[in-house]
């Protein structure tokens, strides 16, 4: 019965090193080096929004190989301050890579097309022509 349900045999021993590692994967497993991907089915062709604010086009790549389609980004950011008057400086850099692939099973490759604007990439990605007839009358001989 106990196979059933999570139960940690020594919980009653109290660990607080143990809250923060477990913290600590929970933090890290949350971001991931990704983007948001929405995609809809617009009866001939699907339509592939990615959330890329802050990356340059330049540094987004779009590859189809071996029946996958992968995007890739990757972005830098540098941001200085300064204040003369107390003498204190920072700055912060942020670099970060991230790709996610797709199956293009059903998918006319040489047909994609793809557009940047506002921080969003958009793919259209047309559908191969299977379709099969509803209904048909076979003669018989």
């Amino acid at each position: 019965m106990f196979g059933l349900t999570p139960y940690r045999r020594n919980q009653e021993l109290y660990d607080p090193f143990r809250m923060f590692d477990e913290m600590e994967k929970n933090f890290f497993r949350t971001r991931e080096n990704s983007f948001k991907v929405d995609i809809r089915d617009e009866k001939d062709h699907y339509l592939l929004e990615a959330d890329m604010p802050g990356v340059a086009k330049e540094n987004i790549s779009i590859d189809v190989a071996g029946g996958f389609l992968t995007i890739s980004a990757k972005r830098e950011q540098n941001t200085e301050e300064k204040d003369e008057k107390t003498g204190y400086m920072r700055r912060e850099r942020s670099y970060g890579s991230f790709s996610r692939s797709f199956d293009m099973s059903g998918i006319r490759e040489e047909d994609i097309k793809a557009n940047y604007e506002n921080g969003v990439l958009k793919l259209v990605l047309p559908k191969e022509n299977t379709e099969t007839p509803t209904s048909r009358r076979i003669a018989i001989e």
